[in-house]
């Protein structure tokens, strides 16, 4: 892994989760959440790199998707979840992006993305063809037929709001998931009407 060091990505990133808007799980008017509003939380998460390299491998414009669920009453609520990298990628660009995002080159998620931190079942990673905007307040993105996920509005009247992934010093703005459907093996659910954040992201290896 040494070959994808030193590494850095940065671009736009689009959530969405089964939690009522706003998502307790995010800092509102710099106060820390609390438990999801469910008890168990499950969601799809996106990023797009603007721009990016991995030792002197290019990232720009390439896209990644990742599916959880994680309970609140387990002891440390670990994830389940599942990585999808940008199938247009050759096989060292999407090794090194499925390498950052599992925290594998450390740096950034391993304080920013829980899933590398927490307890983790890890159901693996693969590429895939993935379809994604992320226009504000208009954003979506799709994976085949395992992952489909649409926004629409921000919420109204809304604290700054914050999320540990793309990080709580990043301004961000809380909308409302239009639709989410995932269907992955132990990863399958349906909903409309929740909880959806976007943001910017910039992960480093140092």
């Amino acid at each position: 892994m040494d070959e994808f060091l030193p590494w850095s990505i940065a671009g736009s990133y689009l959530e969405a989760c089964n939690c009522e808007a706003i998502c307790p799980c995010r800092r509102v008017g710099g106060i820390h959440g609390g438990r999801s509003t469910f008890g168990v939380c499950v969601g799809a998460l996106s990023w797009v790199v603007r721009e990016g390299r991995a030792g002197d491998v290019d990232l720009a414009g390439l896209a990644a998707v990742l599916v959880f669920r994680y309970d609140d009453d387990e002891d440390g609520s670990p994830w389940l979840f599942r990585l999808y990298v940008d199938d247009r990628g050759d096989d060292r660009q999407r090794e090194a992006l499925a390498a950052i995002l599992t925290g594998k080159l450390g740096g950034t998620p391993q304080e920013q993305c829980p899933w590398v931190w927490k307890p983790a079942d890890f159901l693996g990673w693969g590429p895939a063809p993935i379809e994604i905007d992320h226009t504000p307040a208009r954003g979506w993105f799709r994976v085949r037929d395992d992952v489909t996920v649409r926004v629409r509005d921000a919420v109204a009247d809304q604290d700054p709001v914050t999320c540990v992934i793309p990080g709580h010093h990043r301004a961000g703005t809380e909308v409302v998931c239009e639709e989410m459907r995932v269907q992955d093996g132990p990863l399958c659910f349906e909903m409309k009407a929740r909880c959806g954040y976007e943001s910017t992201f910039d992960y480093t290896s140092v």
